[in-house]
């Protein structure tokens, strides 16, 4: 769930606030959460300690922390979808026809 920031992997069609509030959030997400295994961590578990940045950025925004909620997900939905698109882009540009062998 939990994505690096890197570039031109996603986020280039990012807004420069949606880039922020996306790196902070995967930021304090790396040191919260270090290196469990999302698949095996329950989200509440992971949403609870991602709390403190996302009420935080609440506050400075001044809406709701389930908006900020919303909106980490819509961006992180779109980065991996991009990032899913390069790579099927990438191995079926690489890929080799094994039928003619």
């Amino acid at each position: 769930m939990f994505q690096t920031m890197k570039n031109s992997n996603g986020y280039d069609s990012l807004s420069k606030e949606d880039k922020e509030m996306l790196s902070r959030i995967n930021a304090y997400s790396e040191k919260v959460l270090g290196d469990i295994d999302p698949q095996k961590t329950r989200i509440s578990f992971q949403l609870d300690q991602l709390k403190p940045i996302m009420q935080e950025i609440a506050d400075e925004k001044k809406i709701s922390v389930e908006d900020v909620f919303i909106k980490y997900m819509d961006l992180a939905s779109i980065v991996s979808a991009k990032q899913d698109a390069k790579l099927k882009a990438d191995l079926e540009e690489n890929l080799i026809d094994f039928t003619d062998f």
